[in-house]
Order: structure tokens, then C-alpha cells, then sequence
């Protein structure tokens, strides 16, 4: 795959959006841009230029929260976070924002798996734990063993559950932006490393 020319496509949709209205739809679209852009250039090994595009995801996801009506567009300030983990950068201000608005308390999964996410980013590891216990019904049994294998710190059982999230998503044929770069993993993976499961 040519990921040089996977990330100038995608600069080149960020750079058309910016001209456009910035209404909420748009910022979500430019914020898919900057992640594909991010990611695209992290797998070409430039992960300098690929931690900037990501932040600027991050940044977007955001505004296209603040931009809109919804209160349950949890996958907002889960690409957010996941694109700061993944980026390297310092995810505890979206961290904090993501259970400020709610998360926790969501009625979803999706929901209180950006609640989960958000606590392992603060190092609120027992309260992530519990919560992670809540992803059930049609969340991805995978995800859920991954999040609380890390709060538990639990490095074999997060290796399998990891796993598991990395054949599932091998097995996929649809991609956001059409890019098939495992990108829960990748977060998963450096909220594992920082507490040493990897």
C-alpha cells in the first residue's frame, strides 16, 4: 500500500473542508481527514508530521461535539482520545472533557467505553475497571477484555484479549476512510505500555 499517497489524498480532503462551512458535519469530516492523514503517515514512518495530524484530529473531534445538538455521539471523544494515544501526545484534557460530559453515566456501551478509555488515560485504573464490566450486549466482547485486562494490569489476559482485537479487525472488510490501519489497538497498546503489559 502507498501510504504517501494515502496521506496526500487525505491532506488534500482536510485542506478542501477547511474551505467550507464549519458546521458540525464538516468538522467531523475534517477531523476523519486528519486522522486518515495521521495515521497514513505514521504507517509511512514519519511519526512526527503523523503525532501533528492526529492532534489536529483530536482538536476537530472536539469541536464537532461542541458544534452540535447530539449528546451521544460518544464516538467523538473516542476518536479523540485514540488519536492522541496513538500520536503520543498528552490525552488527560480530552480525558477529563469526555467524563465531564457524561460518559460514564451513558446509557450505551459506546458510551462508557469512552468513559473506560478516559479513566485508564487519568490512571483511574479500579473505576475503569468496574465500568469496563458494563460493555456488554453488542460491544465487542474483544474491546471490553482489553480495557480491563489493563486496569487490572493483567499483561497475559490483555495479550489475548489484544489479539483477539487484532484478528477481528484482519477480518473486517469496511474501514473508516478506507484505511486499514487497526487503530484500537494501537490506543490499547500504549495505554498498555505505559502501565509495562507490553
Amino acid at each position: 500500500m502507498d501510504w504517501r499517497e494515502r496521506y496526500e489524498r487525505a491532506a488534500t480532503r482536510y485542506a478542501a473542508g477547511e474551505a467550507r462551512e464549519l458546521d458540525e458535519r464538516q468538522l467531523v469530516q475534517l477531523a476523519n481527514a486528519a486522522w486518515a492523514a495521521g495515521l497514513s503517515l505514521r504507517a509511512a514512518g514519519d511519526r512526527d508530521r503523523a503525532g501533528e495530524w492526529l492532534q489536529k484530529s483530536a482538536a476537530r473531534y472536539r469541536e464537532s461535539w461542541d458544534a452540535g445538538a447530539a449528546t451521544d455521539a460518544w464516538g467523538r471523544p473516542i476518536g479523540a482520545m485514540k488519536a492522541l494515544l496513538i500520536a503520543g501526545a498528552g490525552a488527560e484534557d480530552v480525558a477529563r472533557w469526555t467524563l465531564d460530559i457524561g460518559a460514564a453515566q451513558a446509557e450505551s456501551p459506546i458510551g462508557r467505553y469512552a468513559a473506560s478509555l478516559a479513566l485508564l488515560v487519568l490512571g483511574r485504573d479500579e473505576e475503569a475497571a468496574l465500568l469496563a464490566e458494563s460493555l456488554t450486549g453488542d460491544f465487542p466482547d474483544d474491546v471490553a477484555a482489553a480495557v480491563g485486562a489493563i486496569a487490572r494490569r493483567d499483561t497475559a489476559s490483555y495479550t489475548e484479549a489484544v489479539d483477539r482485537v487484532r484478528r477481528a479487525f484482519d477480518e473486517r472488510d469496511d474501514f473508516l476512510e478506507d484505511l486499514p490501519v487497526p487503530d484500537t489497538a494501537l490506543a490499547l497498546d500504549a495505554l498498555a505500555a505505559r502501565r509495562g503489559l507490553n
